[in-house]
């Protein structure tokens, strides 16, 4: 009997254990080994819409050439931009790379003679990051080049489509002997082409328009975000963070590591966060994606921004991107800092973060309608221009004044780019109201009626 009782006891004490152990497993905070990371403090209050690295690889232009050396240029983000690129050139297959020197090619013949298209992009993009917007297939010498122009043609004398991705270095071409692509499709490009303001090509191989272009001056109101929610997005623990102010009247936090300096009333920051080590063996693309999931995270998208890219030695650690506003990239200005978001990344951490707090209300206040100079005006202006001799392209651009009621105007400019890479204002547009004696299609590459906005006198009849 005792031992029964002795056997019932040890299996009740046997099943208390277990229910124990089960309890504090599933019920019971703090069990285990726990293993906590700095990111456990970061808020995770969202701030703005998020993006992904597809959104910002796109071409800075097209160029169509028509063949007896006419040409014109479209825009991102315009109609006929949009219809070229996402609906015929993304979608296609360029594989069977062959690599040759750039002589191979009288290009200045092929410019002058030949129909097709030019796809260029800005000091060029990694093809790893090219790769997110067209399918390609090569070899490894290939996948680790830079591409800064994709020319796709037809020769005048025969039906044969050739395609060449120019490498970085202005001495080497790759042709995709096997390009998903036909005479249909070029026939189509330059189709596009015939309905746009016409280009002269200068010996410099700049490009400008015949006649004046018909712009928008634009203004938003805007709201920001404060420098407080920065400080809670940005710092792993606010609450361990000091506000000091600089003999300049800018502002900093600082948790004794990282600093964060609030600049131009609170609408621009500049985020520090150094780093162990300053060595960065991580490829240029990995630090593409960092940047964009750290800004997915602290800040977010306040509308179309595009992957800038620089020399191959910055491209290692340093990511910008560039706003867009209408189809027309913002000029920075050292008077008032706008219009990109600007990243340093080392082996996948983000050291340094500058942007605006500045988010624009999703509908302009309102639209006003102005031409940019073309012609001999713009050639001649051009010409006088102090270091025309560096001057590597002529694109419009916006240009960012900040106006009283929390307002910003972005008014249409001519701008250079320099070899250097550095950008300036060339010309601004004719003062409003003025019309030129024969009307153009928008420089943004969209007919006077193709966006479907309401034209000036139609605002003002609604009012």
């Amino acid at each position: 009997m005792v031992e029964k009782a002795k056997t019932v006891i040890l299996i009740v004490l046997v099943a208390l254990s277990l229910l124990q152990s089960y309890l504090l497993a599933n019920s019971m905070p703090g069990i285990g080994a726990t293993v906590r990371s700095d990111q456990d403090y970061v808020n995770a209050e969202p701030l703005g819409p998020t993006s992904k690295v597809e959104d910002t690889i796109f071409p800075d232009q097209l160029i169509i050439h028509m063949g007896d050396n006419k040409h014109t240029i479209i825009y991102p983000g315009s109609q006929f931009y949009e219809m070229i690129l996402n609906q015929r050139i993304a979608g296609r297959e360029f594989k069977g790379f062959q690599r040759s020197p750039i002589s191979l090619v009288d290009w200045n013949e092929v410019r002058k003679n030949d129909i097709g298209i030019e796809l260029q992009f800005e000091q060029g993009i990694s093809v790893d990051l090219l790769q997110k917007l067209l399918k390609l297939e090569g070899d490894l010498l290939f996948l680790n080049e830079r591409i800064d122009r994709i020319w796709i043609f037809k020769k005048t004398d025969s039906e044969e489509i050739r395609t060449f991705f120019f490498s970085n270095d202005g001495k080497t071409v790759y042709e995709s002997v096997r390009a998903d692509l036909t005479v249909r499709d070029v026939q189509d490009y330059v189709g596009f082409g015939e309905h746009l303001p016409a280009y002269r090509m200068m010996a410099s191989g700049i490009y400008l328009p015949e006649e004046p272009l018909k712009a928008t001056e634009i203004e938003y109101t805007y709201e920001s975000y404060s420098p407080e929610q920065m400080q809670r997005n940005l710092f792993f623990d606010p609450n361990t963070t000091r506000a000091i102010e600089d003999r300049s009247g800018s502002q900093i936090y600082t948790d004794g590591k990282r600093g964060l300096q609030v600049e131009q009333n609170g609408l621009w920051i500049s985020y520090t966060n150094p780093a162990a080590t300053q060595s960065n063996d991580t490829p240029p693309s990995e630090n593409v994606y960092s940047a964009v999931d750290f800004i997915n995270d602290h800040g977010g998208w306040d509308g179309t921004y595009r992957l800038m890219s620089s020399t191959p030695d910055q491209d290692k650690k340093y990511v910008t991107f560039r706003r867009y506003i209408n189809n027309f990239p913002v000029m920075d200005s050292y008077l008032f800092h706008y219009g990109y978001m600007k990243l340093t990344v080392l082996q996948g951490t983000v050291t340094e973060y500058s942007r605006s707090l500045i988010t624009l209300d999703d509908q302009a206040a309102s639209r006003t309608t102005r031409y940019l100079y073309g012609g001999d005006e713009l050639e001649n202006r051009l010409d006088q221009y102090l270091r025309s001799d560096e001057v590597v392209s002529v694109f419009p651009a916006m240009k960012a004044m900040p106006k009283d009621n929390q307002t910003l105007l972005f008014s249409p400019v001519w701008a250079v780019r320099l070899k250097d890479g550095s950008e300036s204002v060339l010309l601004d547009a004719y003062p409003a109201g003025f019309e030129p004696q024969v009307q153009q299609t928008d420089a943004d590459g969209d007919e006077e009626e193709g966006r479907g906005e309401e034209t000036d006198s139609e605002k003002t009849a609604a009012k």
